[in-house]
Parts: C-alpha cells; sequence; structure tokens
C-alpha cells in the first residue's frame, strides 16, 4: 500500500476541526471516527493529530495573529475559511520543521480542494492572507503591566474570562503557570492491570518491543511512555494488561483504602478507569455496584471490564440523583431492618467543568465559561446528599474531580459537611507516597493543581460516616 501524502493528514485535520464546532463530540471522538473514513499510516495520523490538537491548544494566539492582517472580522468568515487560515497559521507559527512556504502552498492546495463545496475557490484569499503573515513582523505582546488577563490569553491561548480569574484567586504568578500548563502536550500515561501483570513485567515487555518507557513517580501502578503509537497496538492491550489514565487520575481509588469482600457504589462510574482500579485493589473479590445515567457511557465500562477480566463490578443505568432508581438493582440489605443498602465504601467522581484536563481536551476550553460553576456546585451537593444515607458507619466516601475551581472542589465538601454532622474529613495524607505529601492541601485533601510531575489536576476529599 503507498504511504499516504501529507496533504490527507491535513484534510483530516480541517474535517476534524470543522466538525468540533458544529458537534459537542470531543476531538479524540472526532478525530478517530475521521479516521475510520480515511485510514492514515503512522506517520500521517502523527501530523494529522499535531495540526488538529495544536490548532485548537494554540486558538487564541493564531486568531490574535491573524485578526490584524485580515480585512474583515475573522469569524465573519465561512467555518471552513476560519479554519484553513487556522490550520496554515499554526505551521507558520509554531511547527518549525515545516517550512513556511510548505505551509502557504498545502493550504492552497486544501483551500482548493474545497471550491465545490464551498461553491467558491478561496484559494488566493487564504494564500494572501498566509503570505502576509510571514512577510510582516509579529506584533508586541500585550503588556502584563497593563492588562495581565488579556496578556495570559494571548500568550498562552485561555479564554480571558478563565485567565482572569486564575489571577484574582491565585496571583498572576502562579496563574501564568497553570495557563502554560494547558497548552502541554500530554504524556501517554497507563496503569498496570495487576491482577494479571506486575509494573516490572510490563516495562519489561515494552523494553523488549523498542518502546521507551519508564514507572511513574507517584502512582505505584503507573507507567509513561515517550510514544507508542495507536494504543490498542501496544503490548498487552489485548490482554488487558493495562488501562490508559493519568498520574492524578490514578491516586484516587486508593484514598478509599478498599479491601477484598468490601461493598462498593461508583455513584459516576462510566467510563470505568476509577472503577476497574478499584477491583483491582479488592482482587475483584465483592461487589462493586457502578452507577452511571449514560447508557452508551456504561457500554465502554463493560468493555474495559471484559477487556481487563473484571467481573466484580455491576453496571447500572441511572441518575445517581434519584435513589429509587437505582437501588433496586441492589442485592437485598444484610439486615432485614434497615431499608438501606449499606455500602463499605463509596466513590463519587462527580461530574464537573473539567479544567483540570484541558491539555488532553483543549476544545473544552472554547465551550466553557464562567457561569456554570454553579450549576456544577449545586449538581454536586445532590449527589452527596443522595448517597450519604447509603454509607454504613465508619464506611468511607472519596469526593472528587478533575476541576481547578473551588466552587466544585472545596466548597461542596464544606457545604456537605455543615449540614451533615455525621461526617467528619479525614486527612489523605496516609494514603500518599512520600513524594505525594507535596499534593496535600492545609486541609488534608489531595489537589495537583500546578504540579511539577506532569499530571492533570485532580481533587479529592476523604470523609468519614462516624
Amino acid at each position: 500500500m503507498p504511504t499516504l501524502r501529507s496533504t490527507d493528514s491535513r484534510s483530516i485535520a480541517l474535517s476534524v476541526l470543522v466538525e468540533s464546532v458544529q458537534v459537542e463530540d470531543g476531538l479524540d471522538v472526532l478525530f478517530d471516527r475521521a479516521l475510520t473514513r480515511t485510514p492514515l499510516d503512522s506517520r500521517d495520523r502523527a501530523l494529522a493529530l499535531e495540526l488538529t490538537y495544536g490548532v485548537v491548544r494554540r486558538l487564541g494566539t493564531i486568531d490574535w495573529r491573524l485578526e490584524p492582517i485580515l480585512d474583515k472580522p475573522l469569524l465573519r468568515l465561512p467555518v471552513v475559511v476560519q479554519m484553513l487560515l487556522r490550520l496554515g497559521a499554526y505551521q507558520i507559527l509554531f511547527l518549525d520543521r515545516i517550512p513556511q512556504s510548505a505551509a502557504v502552498n498545502e493550504s492552497v492546495k486544501l483551500a482548493k480542494a474545497q471550491i465545490r463545496r464551498m461553491k467558491r475557490d478561496w484559494s488566493g484569499f487564504v494564500n494572501a492572507v498566509l503570505r502576509r503573515m510571514i512577510r510582516e513582523p509579529s506584533p508586541p505582546w500585550p503588556s502584563m503591566n497593563e492588562n495581565a488577563a488579556k496578556a495570559l490569553s494571548v500568550r498562552h491561548s485561555v479564554p480571558q474570562w478563565l485567565s482572569r480569574r486564575w489571577i484574582e484567586r491565585l496571583g498572576i504568578s502562579r496563574a501564568e503557570v497553570i495557563c502554560e500548563q494547558t497548552n502541554l502536550v500530554p504524556p501517554i500515561t497507563i496503569r498496570v492491570n495487576r491482577l494479571k501483570i506486575s509494573r516490572e513485567e510490563l516495562l519489561i515487555r515494552f523494553e523488549l518491543a523498542g518502546l521507551k518507557a519508564k514507572p511513574t513517580s507517584i502512582s505505584p501502578a503507573g507507567i509513561t511512555l515517550e510514544d507508542g503509537g495507536p494504543i490498542s497496538s501496544l503490548p498487552g492491550f489485548a490482554e488487558g494488561h493495562f488501562y490508559v489514565e493519568d498520574e492524578a487520575a490514578q491516586l484516587i481509588p486508593p484514598l478509599l483504602d478498599v479491601h477484598p469482600d468490601d461493598v462498593v457504589l461508583d455513584a459516576c462510574a462510566a467510563p470505568g478507569g476509577k472503577t476497574t482500579h478499584l477491583a483491582e485493589l479488592m482482587q475483584d473479590k465483592g461487589a462493586i455496584y457502578a452507577v452511571d445515567r449514560v447508557g452508551s457511557r456504561l457500554d465502554l465500562l463493560r468493555s474495559n471490564c471484559r477487556r481487563l477480566g473484571i467481573k466484580s463490578v455491576v453496571p447500572i443505568v441511572s441518575d445517581i440523583r434519584h435513589p429509587s432508581g437505582w437501588q433496586k438493582f441492589m442485592k437485598e440489605p444484610a439486615r432485614k431492618t434497615d431499608p438501606v443498602m449499606r455500602y463499605d465504601r463509596i466513590l463519587v467522581d462527580a461530574p464537573c467543568s473539567g479544567l483540570g484536563v484541558l491539555r488532553r481536551h483543549p476544545e473544552a476550553k472554547w465551550r466553557k465559561d464562567g457561569e456554570a460553576f454553579g450549576r456544577h456546585h449545586n449538581t454536586q451537593v445532590q449527589i452527596l446528599e443522595s448517597v450519604a444515607p447509603c454509607l454504613r458507619p465508619d464506611g468511607v466516601l472519596v469526593y472528587s474531580t478533575c476541576s481547578t475551581e473551588p466552587e466544585e472542589n472545596e466548597s461542596v465538601i464544606e457545604h456537605f459537611l455543615r449540614t451533615h454532622a455525621e461526617f467528619r474529613r479525614e486527612s489523605v495524607a496516609p494514603w500518599l507516597s512520600q513524594v505525594g505529601q507535596e499534593f496535600l492541601t492545609e486541609r488534608g485533601d489531595l489537589s495537583t493543581l500546578s504540579n511539577r510531575h506532569s499530571m492533570d489536576a485532580f481533587y479529592a476529599a476523604r470523609l468519614i460516616k462516624v
């Protein structure tokens, strides 16, 4: 089979970028869907991935550079033309390995391929704009002294409402670190399924396959790979030897301190990363009731359980905020006098803004606004209210999010504790390694915000029912 041209990579990137502003699906879903229509070899796939994610990560900076050289506002142009310009600009501004002339020529070629779709030839316009970008000197960055929020927004391509929010809460220096981190390319991190293989054995398998891999520094179950190509082609994937999961996420399940034969409720379970981690820690003995309101996401959980060889998980499609919908699927209570099923452990990995994982889902920062935090807070409190009566005395509840914002983290826990005297906060310190103690907050919670280990930003609090 002949090698596909780089034009195919750019065509895939363009189609995904255009679709990303028309539907709510994430870039990862859209990219995989595009590859089923137009398969690429590994080299072209890597370029298409770089272009797609690069444009979205750097969208704010790219638009700031384009606006002065356009005769009309960028957003008044057809979406396809917007993305053609952004694709070309990204290559010119951020990809040194691609000659600027090649970036322009490939963009023009791609524009010509859109003539039938657009019913107009935009190639001359694309050519003129991109050549003007090359020809004219870059403008100075906005001044940090005059408007720090705008300066960080332009330099690091984050919405200005978000940079302003982080500055007001954390100060300019910490805010800039977090803004920078949203544009980093995350490493490929996996969690070893120690029901089937040890971390040391899997590292040896990767080494024999010629892959550069190393153990994670905080999680005892993680491995970081430099570049392994498609995940499904990695050694051990089909055998269920690992699950792809960021190192910060791997720190959450151990906080529950589960044991074999425990009965566990995973309140927001899909797609199953933390669920299957709990099953592994329980040696796949006992029962984990995995509740999620979206059936298709629970299908992913079932698929992951099958691949990993896990049998202790019971998936339930239901809204966790309404106990009548999911309690009927549980086993009978241990005591007939107690009408409520009591769990040894409950995990609430709550739905949230996801601002802690923007580097993995860069499209999310352009789809969010500051109005959502209050809605999320209310939903998160409702979930805790729903599951709290189901925890046995001396049982453990862990609340976690992949959010950076206090409204979705500390404020939720403080609100819950004010109205539930039977719960108390417990420090997570005993369940963190010595190196991991740096993630301990003043209140004893876990927070990986602005960490130095290339991890996502996760938060977790551990509560005991007394």
